[in-house]
């Protein structure tokens, strides 16, 4: 069977943490839903998989492996009981990955509701000059972006926030060139770039890249085109990155650890990776290696890993 990369989705962005107890119950409590849960404990490690999973939510009921926008988090034994274990968020030196993003029907409520529960945030809505974002922390210091689905005007004066309409919109890494980049997400993994945002005065620009339809070219009342979306990564370049030859971003699984990858739920996984392989990837794990036969990891220009699983409503492979 051929591969059509059109019916590809990005399933999961995967973080390792200290704590599952605490970092589950952060995510549940923004409104998402503990879908699956891998034990590993001959390895000693356990997955746990949370997305939006209302009657409203984008992906509502359907298998784990035929979703986009899930948060995989990966608990190591023992990481809970130890003191000086501590992830890097990747804010930091060394910087790589970002944030997550989740968007929200009532920008002001949701981040009220967030600091209410006690939790900190890097930005509040009222700080600096970006009053449409905001970026809460998470249980081990990971950043996670708030932005709005609804003009910041018309929300002002909302007190209440329906968690059922959230959506995990986008992950957000840095690149060093994005010409290279970008050419790597479009022309192998498939994405459509759906929407550039470019920060002369910054010095940096972002980009939007997913699965799916086109972004519009613009929204009615102005809001991000694309807010109302799951399963989208961001690309973020600081200019003059590229021509450093020396320059490189951490990709969160060499020492110290953090953020470990993203990954593709794809229509059909051997004749995939066999097209993976036409185009000259550099692989991190084949589908032949290893014990695990049911995944591959594939190397993006940075050294960021890239998962590639079978999407198993579309073709039954693995009975997870």
């Amino acid at each position: 069977m051929a591969t059509d990369p059109t019916k590809y989705k990005l399933n999961h962005s995967m973080l390792r943490v200290k704590d599952p107890k605490r970092s589950v119950e952060f995510y549940e409590f923004l409104g998402m839903k503990l879908i699956n849960k891998l034990p590993n404990p001959d390895a000693k490690f356990d997955l746990y998989f949370l997305a939006f999973d209302s009657p409203r939510a984008v992906s509502h009921g359907n298998h784990w492996t035929d979703r986009e926008g899930i948060v995989e988090l990966t608990h190591n034994y023992g990481t809970e009981n130890d003191p000086g274990y501590k992830i890097a968020n990747g804010n930091t030196d060394p910087r790589g990955f970002g944030h997550l993003a989740i968007s929200v029907d009532n920008i002001q409520a949701a981040c009220q509701r967030i600091e209410d529960a006690g939790y900190k945030f890097q930005k509040k809505l009222t700080d600096g000059k970006m009053r449409h974002i905001a970026f809460a922390l998470d249980p081990d210091g990971y950043w996670v972006e708030v932005i709005g689905q609804k003009p910041l005007e018309e929300t002002e004066s909302v007190k209440e926030t329906d968690i059922s309409t959230y959506r995990m919109n986008h992950t957000m890494i840095r690149i060093k060139d994005p010409e290279v980049s970008l050419n790597f997400y479009k022309d192998v993994m498939g994405m459509g770039l759906k929407r550039t945002s470019e920060s002369k005065n910054g010095g940096f620009n972002l980009y939007f890249l997913g699965y799916g339809p086109s972004a519009p070219e613009a929204t009615a009342n102005g809001v991000n085109p694309v807010a109302d979306r799951e399963g989208l990564l961001e690309l973020t370049w600081n200019y003059g990155t590229e021509k450093d030859p020396n320059f490189k971003y951490h990709d969160g699984n060499a020492q110290p650890q953090g953020f470990g990858h993203i990954c593709i739920a794809v229509d059909d996984l051997d004749a995939a990776c066999a097209r993976f392989e036409e185009k000259k990837v550099n692989w991190k794990k084949r589908l032949t290696e290893g014990r695990m036969k049911n995944i591959a990891f594939v190397l993006d220009p940075d050294g960021y890993w890239i998962e590639v699983v079978q999407n198993e409503k579309l073709k039954p492979r693995s009975n997870w």
